[in-house]
């Protein structure tokens, strides 16, 4: 075996491990985003379980969740660029089990709520984190695939807590759903100690430069030349955002992710009680759910090999083009079948895109702020996944019915491409960019994709 073939070997043996357990860390991220949902109708007629819960105080504790997951993502983009993604990883591989487990055994409303907050910042940091990892390690002309791997794992976690709470609630009680979301730290993060290593350009960003050399060594992985300094110069994490360079394209991002969890968490909130609304029966609620995120898995992996040649930025404005209108037709009276499509080609456009947001977003950044970049669209995108529900509650409540729902998330989404398409191209530099060589026509596609 030559010297080249060894370390291609090393190269996917390292891709691998980085994938997998990074999608295995958000499968779990996005089980314990939907157990909660699942659980609460049990929470609310049982008073025997932690109380006397009121439909406000569940609606209540289902956002401390949320805001646990904006507290984490900014912690992880504060700390990540600092002391490195895979110390994130892992510590917070733990945090969450921990915070699982803790939550399975609470006894009264305020604790089970002081649970779901601390576990939605292991949630969050970990959501901020692992797109920054695998950026730093994929080839590049497969970025935005792997991207859209990892974070497929949240709507797959979502389907999984769907699934297993219908097949296990009888058996095992809701605490024993709670349980299963705490099994990370005995089945992945035991892995992770052993497989997930550290990024080499992130150690040669801090000037550990022999070290850097070392481990790229190891695991196969080409480190760019440091000639040329990026976007924000020395400065590293949040700072780096608002410099000059970074700053409008870190504000254009943020808006970005926001729409995207606006409309992610508006649909999977209120979809069922529209379509409820509109003369479906209720046994199509799951139906419509599973659709909507199997179509975002599906389409937002097809969309992901678009991106990876056409550019992510492309593609991401295409598809809430796509949500705009898909959302406009759904308060149509259509077909069932072509229902079911619009829906699912919906959840492309809406949980798809916030997948692809992710890939753009990691790729956009140099290697000194990439972990704050991820971590700021993650967690001022998470203020979107706060007023999505709260839009569709509103204008229900208000008897306003969810055509109108529909209707303002089209808007939203049409208003999100706009935007998309202002977003600076990415500037990037030696340190960024793979080493591969030119074509007779000008650079390797390779290196343009990130931003355009």
């Amino acid at each position: 075996m030559s010297e080249s073939d060894a370390t291609a070997r090393r190269r996917q043996r390292t891709i691998f491990w980085v994938v997998t357990l990074s999608t295995i860390a958000l499968v779990f991220d996005g089980y314990d985003l939907v157990i909660y949902g699942t659980i609460l109708p049990t929470l609310l007629a049982d008073p025997g379980q932690l109380g006397a819960i009121t439909p406000g105080q569940g609606g209540a504790i289902g956002s401390y969740a949320l805001v646990g997951v904006l507290v984490g993502a900014l912690a992880a983009g504060s700390l990540g660029d600092w002391i490195g993604r895979r110390r994130i990883m892992l510590i917070n591989l733990a945090w969450f089990s921990v915070g699982m487990g803790v939550t399975a055994l609470t006894r009264d409303v305020t604790a089970f709520g002081i649970g779901r907050f601390v576990t939605g910042i292991g949630v969050g940091a970990l959501v901020a984190t692992v797109g920054a990892l695998v950026a730093e390690f994929a080839p590049a002309g497969q970025r935005n695939r792997l991207n859209a791997i990892v974070y497929s794992g949240v709507p797959a976690g979502g389907v999984l807590a769907a699934l297993l709470a219908i097949v296990l609630t009888d058996a095992v009680g809701w605490r024993g759903l709670f349980w299963v979301g705490a099994l990370p730290i005995v089945l992945v993060l035991p892995l992770a100690v052993l497989k997930l290593p550290e990024s080499p350009k992130w150690l040669a960003s801090r000037g550990r430069f022999e070290q850097a050399k070392t481990l790229a060594e190891r695991t196969g992985t080409t480190l760019p030349s440091a000639s040329m300094e990026p976007p924000g110069g020395t400065r590293t994490g949040f700072p780096a955002l608002a410099t000059k360079a970074l700053g409008w394209p870190t504000v254009l991002l943020g808006l970005m992710s926001f729409a995207g969890l606006l409309l992610t968490y508006g649909l999977n909130t209120w979809l069922p009680k529209i379509m409820n609304d509109n003369s479906y029966g209720k046994s199509y609620s799951l139906t419509f759910l599973l659709v909507l995120n199997l179509g975002a898995i599906l389409g937002g992996m097809a969309a992901s090999l678009w991106a990876d040649r056409a550019g992510a930025k492309r593609v991401v404005a295409t598809t809430f083009v796509m949500a705009a209108c898909t959302l406009a037709m759904l308060p149509l009276s259509l077909p069932l079948g072509a229902l079911l499509l619009a829906v699912a080609v919906a959840g492309v456009g809406t949980i798809g895109t916030q997948v692809l947001i992710y890939g753009l977003v990691s790729n956009y950044y140099p290697t000194r702020a990439r972990a704050a970049g991820v971590a700021w669209c993650a967690g001022f995108g998470r203020l979107g996944g706060i007023v999505g529900p709260v839009i569709g509650g509103v204008l229900i409540g208000a008897g306003l019915g969810g055509t109108t729902a529909f209707y303002v998330f089209a808007a939203v989404a049409a208003i999100a491409a706009v935007v998309t398409l202002t977003v600076p191209r990415a500037h990037q530099t030696e340190e960024e960019l793979p080493v591969v060589a030119s074509t007779a026509d000008g650079p390797h596609p390779e290196q343009a994709s990130a931003g355009r």
